[in-house]
């Protein structure tokens, strides 16, 4: 870097190339000469991100990047350094599990980049080391190695390469070789992309190769490309962040409040602290801001949880996990390639579900890249492929005679052009060999009476012109010793001295040969051809070449030149001195070109048909029902382009298309730049300025304006005018302009387009800040829909995972600061410190991280066949500040229920049957326990699709708490100071009122659930009401619902159905621990006021159920049907429902998560 800015401040020229000078087989430098060694770097490839010594500090630092990391650490040394009421280990132990789960899978991830690594790097080789043949590892391979194939000839090459520095352009190499021989002038060769082979490339058409190292390592162009493994954040976790702070705010306020209210409680007269939390002297010392600060931090420390220390953990696991289901998901993979979806970062998994720009090619991508050579056009007259025709003719003239000789000759020139015009390969190959469907990089077969021949090339439409002028009697037999041999129709070889090659760019869109008797053929797009042949000519082809690509055609024009011998004298020196130059080679090389494609005739055009990618209408359909603004990007010519969006259903019949080419800019007799202003303002009031407003929160996905679609093109020459406008002051608005009209388009069109102008639309600065884009180039356009709802359900899922994590701990921290007003602002926590520190790692991770991975709240089949309920979550709908707020409320009302429903309780100070009373430790665990079942239960009651690993997480991290409180509070630890919990939860258990206050509050804290699962609607049928086919030929059904009751039915029978399975199983579970819990007198009248009163509900619902209409319940999956039953029946289907659907009479709380299907 710091030689390329001395060069550019010194040497005058920015274009200045620097070189390397590598010798091959270790030339020995000329006495008469100075040589100093260079110094190459290695072959060694690293691609990961940490090593052993550095993973440590590396891994530390990116996790405290992380809010909610750093804050936990920050609270850790507080409770470090500052006497604070709970001890060290519940942020510490929480935070080390956090950073170590984390580590780990990152250290996984990176693990598989080392072995990824070590396979490349110790791949053995053969190289040219002093003269011998030497088997080497990759990694060791330096520059100047030769690796042959034990030639003795190449045992004794010697030469130097000269060559650029390294560079990431994957299609640019600079270079020159200079080949030394005994007394005799060094030969020199000229080296470009095509003499590189590239680091990771695969031999595919040949058996071996002889090759130079120049490049080796990091400074390879695999290597440079590669920007590393950076950390990624998506949309969603950057928006989380916000709402991070938010809490943050929440707990600072606590903290402040509570200090505050302290020292105004203490400075009032008779409220000095009591004696046992008097002050000691040193204290009553101290400074007494410092007092208060440290009180402010000991307040920080003691709500410190309303953070959810697990909550990145959890994610990034469902992220790590969630890839594996992309990966194993057998409707990504492939047949034909054997191979299936490759998920590069997990990080960015959700990111998917907020798509709105799809960028695509054509070419591969909406069609299948299997060209056929359908018609041609020769001297203004057509010709299709007959099969009737014979042989000699080869073509079915269509609209034009052939009988003369002049056309004749032509027809015979432009079959000799097509054969000689391009830079195909012979491969020479058996029958079983060859593979007739394949065509790009393989080979295509070929029937001939003495051999099997198959063609090789870089593009398929080479490949298709070969075949269509094999098939009508001229047949390109191969290139040997630079001489070109073709079959005529008489049979007869013909031979051609290849002498240049014009190498085809996107730039030029052309390709051109000259061979011996000086001719030069020339084939390329029409807009690089019509300027550079007689106009009379055009005028008879441009009518066949327009009406090619309306149908969907990929059209080409082929031209010749007869070169004279001081022409051709001219290019020959020119083209010599340009491909041997280090600096400016490519422009040296254009200016060569255009001075020799010029005053060329034009012969004809050809048609080649590029079919359909299947489903490419119904996937592209899809994306755009899903609320996606598709844009394709393509060099092909805008009639065939426009044909294909066309096919593809990307432009409707009802689409208005906004075309912005050189042909409407040429249009009115004006320049091209207040043309290109006029339009622009006249597209932008039809698409942006009529448009109806939008809604707050509603997205303009839809694009409609007053029912009307708008569809955009533009082509690479007026896209160049609007990228790049001239200063004046109209054209500068030409960009912004622009980009609003597409942003209100149903698709774009973006037609002969270069490579580095695609580049340019797609990092556009309004994709960055606000839109998620996705690029599809080259895959099954048929799974990206089924991608699309995939992530759609995975995103859902993941948005609530965020949202759960909030309330979770407000509802855990708020009893907290509740209980302070309570107990003199004394800093004393009201839970365990066992429970402080196990809350989130233990108790509540495991069901959350279950219901991430396996749950299917709405089935693919149903979204994949409504594609518009992706907008719903389109710009994070889901992580808005409504349904934030929401989620915080109801984590506030659940604080305030648990802490101020059990006050009430202990409101009565005899709550055992001994007389004895709770302590405030009894207190916390009763508040705690309520809190465990209803976080756990309440993501029960949000799972729609159940798995016995669902089952398995939320009642075996129920019976985990359970069978923890009885073990850490009935032994005596002897490594803690205090015993806190000794025997606490065994004698909570004892108390039938605690018993009661347990189950009721976790009841009413489940209400607003219970409540919005039965008055919302549902988005679409979970994944157990789309019934799977019973044979491969039936289709997937969903279970429609039943038609709706009228609202009087609806509220008599939720009441009815509500109270009952409430009281029922209510009784039945006390009745249930009656024998060992208690035994009092008063309890047992309180059972039979229940018993009594759940008759009483029995028959009311009986009566109830039996008058109405609709008599009597007969339970679907996901909804009620009404039979007419009686009475008997009905109490017994209820009944036998229930044991099917696993209710058991002592869990009550069950009958609470299945009451959406009763309700």
């Amino acid at each position: 870097m710091l030689r390329r800015r001395i060069n550019l401040l010194f040497g005058g020229d920015e274009k200045r190339v620097d070189s390397r000078t590598i010798y091959v087989g270790h030339r020995p430098c000329p006495a008469t000469e100075a040589f100093i060694p260079p110094k190459f770097c290695d072959n060694r490839i690293v691609s990961s991100k940490y090593t052993i010594w550095n993973f440590l500090p590396k891994n530390l630092f990116e996790q405290f990047r992380r809010i909610a990391n750093f804050y936990f650490l920050i609270i850790f040394l507080v409770q470090v350094i500052v006497d604070t009421p709970t001890s060290p280990v519940t942020s510490g132990l929480p935070l080390f599990f956090v950073i170590t789960v984390t580590a780990i899978k990152q250290g996984y991830e990176d693990w598989l980049r080392h072995k990824a690594d070590n396979e490349v790097n110790k791949y053995p080789v053969i190289v040219l080391e002093d003269g011998r043949s030497i088997r080497k590892e990759s990694e060791k391979i330096k520059t100047h190695y030769t690796v042959p194939d034990t030639e003795k000839d190449l045992q004794s090459l010697n030469a130097t390469i000269e060559c650029e520095q390294p560079q990431p352009d994957l299609y640019k190499f600079v270079g020159r070789m200079h080949i030394y021989k005994t007394d005799q002038e060094p030969a020199v060769r000229s080296l470009g992309p095509e003499n590189l082979l590239l680091k990771g490339a695969t031999l595919k058409n040949t058996k071996k190769i002889y090759g130079v190292a120049v490049y080796t390592g990091m400074e390879t162009k695999m290597a440079l490309n590669y920007q590393g493994k950076s950390q990624k954040r998506s949309a969603v976790e950057k928006s989380i962040n916000a709402f991070l702070l938010v809490y943050l705010c929440i707990l600072i306020s606590k903290a402040v409040v509570c200090t505050t209210l302290k020292y105004v409680w203490q400075s009032q007269d008779g409220q000095d602290e009591p004696w046992y939390n008097e002050k000691t002297q040193k204290e009553k010392d101290t400074y007494v801001y410092l007092k208060m600060f440290t009180d402010f931090l000991s307040f920080m420390v003691l709500f410190n949880f309303i953070i959810p220390v697990s909550m990145y953990v959890t994610v990034e696991m469902q992220k790590f996990l969630g890839s594996f289901f992309i990966t194993w998901d057998k409707d990504f993979f492939d047949p034909e390639i054997q191979e299936g979806a490759l998920v590069n970062t997990s990080d960015l998994n959700e990111e998917l579900g907020q798509v709105e720009y799809v960028f695509t090619d054509k070419t591969g991508t909406l069609t299948q890249n299997n060209m056929e050579f359908i018609e041609c056009c020769i001297d203004g007259f057509q010709y299709r492929n007959s099969d009737s025709m014979s042989e000699l003719d080869g073509f079915c003239v269509t609209d034009g005679p052939v009988s003369k000789l002049q056309q004749k000759d032509k027809e015979e020139l432009f079959l000799r052009a097509l054969c000689l015009c391009h830079t195909v390969q012979v491969k020479e190959a058996g029958p079983d060999e060859i593979d007739s469907d394949q065509v790009d990089g393989l080979v295509s077969e070929l029937s001939q009476p003495d051999e099997q021949r198959g063609f090789i090339a870089s593009s398929p439409d080479e490949v298709a012109l070969v075949k269509g002028a094999m098939k009508h009697g001229f047949t390109f037999l191969g290139l040997e010793n630079k001489s070109m041999k073709i079959r005529n129709r008489q049979n007869n070889v013909e031979l051609y001295d290849l002498l240049h090659v014009l190498n085809f760019d996107p730039v030029r869109r052309r390709m051109s040969v000259i061979v011996r008797k000086t001719l030069l053929f020339c084939k390329g797009a029409d807009s690089s051809i019509f300027p550079r042949v007689r106009q009379e000519e055009v005028d008879r082809i441009r009518m066949h070449v327009e009406r090619n690509a309306t149908e969907g055609y990929r059209t080409l024009c082929v031209a010749y030149k007869q070169l004279s011998p001081e022409e051709f004298a001219v290019a020959d020196a020119g083209l010599r001195d340009a491909r041997l130059a280090l600096q400016d080679r490519e422009e040296k090389l254009m200016a060569v070109y255009n001075q020799v494609e010029t005053s060329m005739s034009l012969i004809g055009a050809t048609a080649v048909e590029d079919r359909l990618q299947e489903e490419a209408a119904e996937t592209m359909e899809a994306l755009q029902g899903a609320g996606m603004k598709v844009w394709v990007l393509t060099g092909d010519k805008m009639e065939t382009a426009k044909s294909t969006c066309y096919a593809c259903r990307l432009f409707q019949r009802g689409t208005e298309l906004l075309e912005l080419t050189v042909r409407t800019l040429e249009d009115g007799g004006r320049k091209r730049e207040e043309r290109l202003h006029e339009l622009l303002l006249d597209y932008h009031k039809k698409a942006v300025q009529d448009a109806p407003p939008v809604k707050a929160g509603v997205t303009r996905s839809v694009w409609s304006t007053a029912n009307q679609e708008y569809g955009f093109i533009i082509d690479g020459a007026t896209l160049s005018l609007v990228m790049n406008p001239s200063p004046d002051t109209n054209s500068s608005r030409y960009k912004s302009l622009f980009l609003q009209i597409c942003q209100n388009c149903t698709a774009v069109l973006c037609c002969r387009m270069a490579p580095l102008q695609k580049a340019q639309v797609r990092q556009l600065d309004v994709f960055k800040p606000h839109f998620t884009p996705i690029c599809i180039f080259y895959c099954l356009v048929s799974a990206v829909t089924h991608l699309d709802a995939l992530l759609m359900c995975m995103l859902l899922i993941l948005l609530f995972l965020y949202l759960y994590f909030g309330p979770q701990n407000l509802c855990f921290i708020l009893p907290q600061f509740l209980y302070q007003f309570f107990c003199g602002y004394s800093q004393q926590p009201l839970y365990d410190a066992a429970y402080l520190t196990m809350y989130n790692i233990c108790f509540t991770s495991m069901p959350i991280l279950a219901f991430s991975l396996l749950e299917q709240h709405i089935a693919i089949e149903y979204l994949l066949d409504n594609a518009t309920l992706y907008r719903e979550i389109a710009k994070n709908a889901m992580l808005k500040w409504g349904p934030f707020l929401y989620w915080t409320v109801l984590g506030i009302f659940q604080g305030l229920l648990f802490f101020f429903g059990v006050k009430y309780l202990f409101s009565n100070p005899a709550l055992q049957d001994n007389g004895q009373v709770f302590g405030n430790w009894s207190y916390g665990t009763i508040v705690f326990t309520v809190l465990v079942f209803t976080v756990t239960l309440k993501l029960a009651l949000d799972t729609r699709h159940w798995t016995w690993i669902n089952h398995f997480v939320i009642w075996g991290s129920l019976a985990f708490y359970v069978f923890f409180s009885f073990f850490w509070g009935g032994i005596i630890w002897p490594f803690l100071k205090q015993q806190r919990l000794y025997f606490v939860f065994a004698n909570m258990l004892s108390s039938v009122s605690a018993w009661l206050v347990i189950i009721l509050l976790i009841l009413l804290s489940l209400l607003p659930d219970i409540l919005l699962m039965v008055f919302r609607k549902p988005r679409g049928p979970h994944a157990r009401q789309v019934r799977c086919p019973s044979s491969p030929s039936a289709s997937l059904s969903i279970v429609s619902p039943p038609p709706p009751l009228p609202p009087f039915c609806l509220i008599h029978q939720f009441y009815s159905r509500m109270f009952f399975i409430v009281s029922s199983r209510l009784s039945a579970a006390v009745e249930l621990y009656i024998p060992f819990c208690f035994t009092s007198l008063t309890v047992k009248v309180f059972i039979s006021i229940i018993n009594f009163s759940s008759c009483l509900l029995w028959f009311y619902f009986i009566i109830a159920v039996g008058t109405s209409s609709l008599s009597s319940l007969a339970f679907s999956n996901s909804s009620i049907h009404f039979l007419p039953l009686s009475l008997n029946q009905s109490r017994h289907v209820l009944i036998e429902k229930c044991a099917s659907d696993h209710i058991y009479l002592f869990f009550i709380v069950f009958d609470v998560i299945q009451c959406h299907n009763i309700v």
